[in-house]
């Protein structure tokens, strides 16, 4: 049977440049046992199946897999499925994933999701002494079993800062934006942040010393994928 996936672009640049490419699905159309080979299929970096909310209700539940496996939490697939949700005329409060509960908040061209830092993996943080330390990253050398997120300050008076995201073991040579990246990196300096990741990408991001991440981006609708 053919399958539409709606395909979006997540954490983009003000100009809707950029941005990590996400698979959103209606869960109702896949059943569990099949998820996994279509994210696989599908290629993205994450897929995420959304159960639409029921009548009257302002919550929903999703599963996310990579290429390779599922994940309890991941930002770019929940602001992107909160961004979607909203879009289709069914916007939530709270979207439920096997971590736990996301707030989930629009404010403007903005989607935002809030989530706590311990849900996001354990990434290997590299603190580069330069921009150019960063760009200059070679995905290669960073292949072992873990999620390796490499940055540096822009300015840090303003809290803007540069990144890069790998993660071999994922079946992801390098994440374009990254959210759960974003959550420990602000949970990492304690402060907010306006994050450059990849190409372009912008993520912007809120720290709670009670533990709460806050990570908004843009989205960009980019069609419909058909598997057939």
């Amino acid at each position: 049977m053919a399958l539409d996936v709606t395909v979006l672009r997540v954490f983009t640049n003000a100009d809707g440049e950029y941005g990590n490419p996400l698979g959103v699905v209606d869960a109702s159309l896949v059943s569990p046992a099949d998820r996994q080979r279509v994210a696989a299929e599908l290629g993205y970096s994450e897929t995420i199946f959304v159960d639409l909310p029921a009548a009257g209700t302002q919550t929903t539940t999703a599963h996310i897999f990579t290429p390779t496996l599922e994940l309890p939490f991941a930002g770019h697939p929940t602001v992107g499925a909160s961004w979607w949700l909203k879009d289709r005329g069914t916007p939530v409060n709270t979207l439920q994933v096997p971590a736990g509960v996301v707030r989930v908040a629009h404010d403007g061209e903005f989607t935002m999701i809030t989530a706590r830092a311990e849900w996001a993996p354990d990434f290997a943080v590299y603190d580069m002494d330069s921009v150019d330390d960063v760009l200059d990253a070679d995905p290669d050398d960073y292949r072992d079993a873990a999620e390796h997120y490499v940055w540096a300050w822009i300015d840090k008076g303003e809290g803007t800062i540069r990144s890069r995201m790998f993660a071999s073991d994922l079946g992801i040579p390098e994440d374009e934006a990254t959210g759960a990246g974003a959550v420990r990196i602000t949970d990492h300096l304690s402060r907010d942040l306006v994050i450059t990741q990849g190409r372009g990408s912008e993520l912007r991001t809120g720290w709670s010393a009670d533990g709460w991440v806050t990570v908004a981006g843009r989205v960009v609708d980019d069609g419909v994928r058909r598997l057939d």
